[in-house]
């Protein structure tokens, strides 16, 4: 979700990091970079090793989440480029969709809610459902278990390293559209496509997702 449907990577590592400033606490991008992908618990532990100090973190996401904008006290952020018209593409291709995301289900579901496209997703797998994050399999896993369709009949679009290697583990295609970092090597050679927008997909889903194999089973397409 963040960084490949929704704009918020940007945002909200910057908000992290003028907050930490803020507060007389270091942090810079290539620290932050690190989390991106992450689940809350994972991200959660790397930012307190970071900053020094639980406390020092805890006032750093409070000042980040005041730095946000928001919508009924939760942040909220912008459809990424090519978002809306592949959702639209592979809902009339009749291509079931799912969310795998580091968030929370809750988060999930409000952020796109909030831009109006929760409605394209038949299902939500959340970072605060599976023991071990991204890049762990089980995220990807769980999506395609409850889409009930193979990992290896899925392809996940992914923004991140740790996405793209938790999808790879899991045994699905992964297409690949950086957002604030490129793929290492070993990642992009092993990923089904490495692309500079989602608008770039669009031109594929008629070979990724052929009409005649959509019949029984549907092919799938998970995001993250």
């Amino acid at each position: 979700m963040d960084g490949l449907l929704i704009d918020s990577e940007r945002a909200i590592s910057q908000a992290w990091i003028e907050g930490a400033r803020a507060l007389g606490f270091r942090l810079e991008m290539a620290d932050f970079m690190r989390v991106i992908g992450t689940a809350a618990q994972q991200s959660t532990a790397m930012l307190i090793e970071i900053l020094g100090s639980e406390q020092a973190m805890r006032a750093t996401a409070a000042k980040a989440h005041a730095l946000l904008p928001q919508a009924g006290g939760s942040p909220v952020f912008p459809l990424k480029t090519g978002a809306l018209p592949l959702l639209e593409a592979l809902h009339a291709a009749g291509i079931p969709c799912g969310v795998a995301s580091s968030s929370a289900v809750a988060e999930v579901r409000h952020r796109l809610g909030h831009v109006d496209v929760l409605k394209y997703f038949r299902c939500v797998a959340g970072g605060d459902e599976v023991a071990h994050g991204k890049p762990d399999p089980a995220l990807y896993l769980l999506a395609a278990a409850r889409l009930g369709v193979a990992p290896a009949d899925c392809i996940a679009f992914e923004d991140s390293e740790n996405g793209a290697r938790a999808a790879q583990a899991a045994g699905v295609r992964v297409v690949i559209v950086p957002d604030l970092k490129h793929p290492p090597d070993d990642v992009a050679a092993r990923a089904h496509g490495v692309m500079g927008s989602l608008a770039e997909a669009l031109a594929h889903v008629p070979h990724w997702f052929p009409r005649q194999s959509c019949r029984s089973p549907p092919r799938t397409c998970t995001r993250a």
